[in-house]
Formats: structure tokens, sequence, C-alpha cells
């Protein structure tokens, strides 16, 4: 079990996600997202390869077009 903190709210989850995981599992695929951990961006070439960690920061910002 790990706990994450993702903007502002602290989720648990039952085992350890990269955070394409992480993304998959609140619903966002195929949407246009930035993600932090822990203050960091991580590229958009290295989320499936970090692995989040108990007690991690994530912060998700959603691209939302309009006009």
């Amino acid at each position: 079990m790990i706990s994450l903190t993702i903007n502002g709210d602290h989720r648990q989850f039952e085992q350890p996600l990269s955070c394409a995981g992480l993304i998959v599992t609140l619903g966002l695929s195929g949407k246009r997202v930035a993600l932090e951990c822990n203050g960091e961006i991580v590229p958009r070439s290295a989320l499936d390869s970090h692995v989040l960690n108990d007690g991690d920061k994530i912060e998700i910002v959603v691209a939302v077009g309009g006009g």
C-alpha cells in the first residue's frame, strides 16, 4: 500500500505505480497532462519508467482546449 498526495488530496493505492500507471488509474489516459513529482516535472518520455514512492507529492495539470 502506498500513500500519495495528488493535487493536495491524500490517496492510497494497493501497489506501487509508475507515473503512467497513475495517469491510467485516474482516468486521464489520452489527455494532455503535465505531471510533477516532489517539485520536479517528470518528462513525458519518463512517465513509464518513473516509479512513485510512498509519500510522494504529485501535481497533475490537464490541458483544456477552448476558445
